[in-house]
């Protein structure tokens, strides 16, 4: 048996243990061991685990697994957390953080107490109103990768047949996210590796969304990357002007922010909640 000493916090329902190198040197973690510490029944339970190490050049350097324990790409609300621990354990000092991840260099600020702004780089691989068929139906898409990919769909595209009558779905909460989020995460279209699935419903005032995660193989409260994606899709499709506010499932809002120059993106952020939910020792 060994010891872990973890932190657990949460980025707008987003929840992640992050594990401080510093505190743990003779840390050894694997796959199956980090599948049951995020496991919510018999381990700690998290969306995600970090694990966060000091670095000669930056303020520190972060890994990042989903809850299956296998590496995941860039998370939004997991780095916003990963900046907001390096504050309350005194990696850094200054309200300004620069980290590295998966040797990809980020940035982010302290706003203030428990809100944090997390800059990603820039998106890619950008596609617009495309047919995504389905068993019985063709669904109207979006895809953008904003460090992790996403697929993104407007509810008011989304329908289910019954007695052969289209019925379409009149809110989110009504929507089959996990086993519709389940069908599009390994649809053909996206390879192996699969996607993230994002559904949005927007009104005048902010866009809500709803978010199946890969990685965690569930509806997640909350999906920082996921976020960006969707309010950069309807800047795309529906010319909606930073900034612009995601409503998460959890309750939260989180705010997308960016500069856009002779048609260019630039300084693209996420601002939102981070929280420390508890500490604690954990034996393996």
């Amino acid at each position: 048996m060994s010891k872990i000493y973890f932190d657990k916090l949460t980025g707008a329902g987003n929840d992640f243990i992050i594990i401080d190198e510093q505190k743990n040197p003779s840390l050894c973690l694997n796959n199956e061991i980090i599948k049951k510490l995020c496991d919510r029944k018999f381990g700690i339970g998290a969306d995600g685990l970090i694990i966060i190490s000091k670095d000669d050049h930056y303020n520190f350097r972060m890994q990042y697994f989903n809850s299956n324990g296998f590496k995941g790409s860039l998370c939004g609300n997991g780095s916003r957390c990963a900046i907001w621990y390096s504050k309350l354990s005194g990696l850094v000092k200054d309200p300004e953080v620069k980290f590295i991840c998966e040797n990809e260099f980020y940035r982010g600020e302290i706003i203030e107490n428990e809100i944090i702004k997390f800059y990603l780089n820039d998106p890619f691989d950008i596609r617009l109103n495309f047919d995504i068929e389905l068993e019985n139906q063709i669904l109207k898409a979006s895809f953008i990768n904003t460090g992790s990919p996403h697929l993104v769909i407007n509810i008011h595209d989304v329908f289910k047949k019954r007695n052969d009558t289209i019925h379409y779905y009149k809110n989110l909460s009504e929507l089959p996210v996990i086993k519709l989020g389940r069908e599009l995460r390994y649809h053909k279209e996206f390879g192996s590796e699969g996607t993230n699935v994002n559904f949005f419903q927007s009104n005048n005032q902010e866009i809500e969304i709803r978010t199946y995660e890969r990685g965690v193989e569930d509806e997640t409260l909350a999906c920082g990357t996921g976020a960006v994606a969707v309010a950069l899709i309807n800047y795309f499709q529906r010319d909606i002007s930073p900034p612009i506010k995601i409503k998460t499932w959890g309750g939260d809002t989180l705010i997308v922010n960016f500069d856009v120059e002779n048609k260019r993106l630039s300084n693209l952020s996420l601002v939102g909640p981070a929280k420390l939910v508890f500490t604690g020792i954990i034996e393996i």
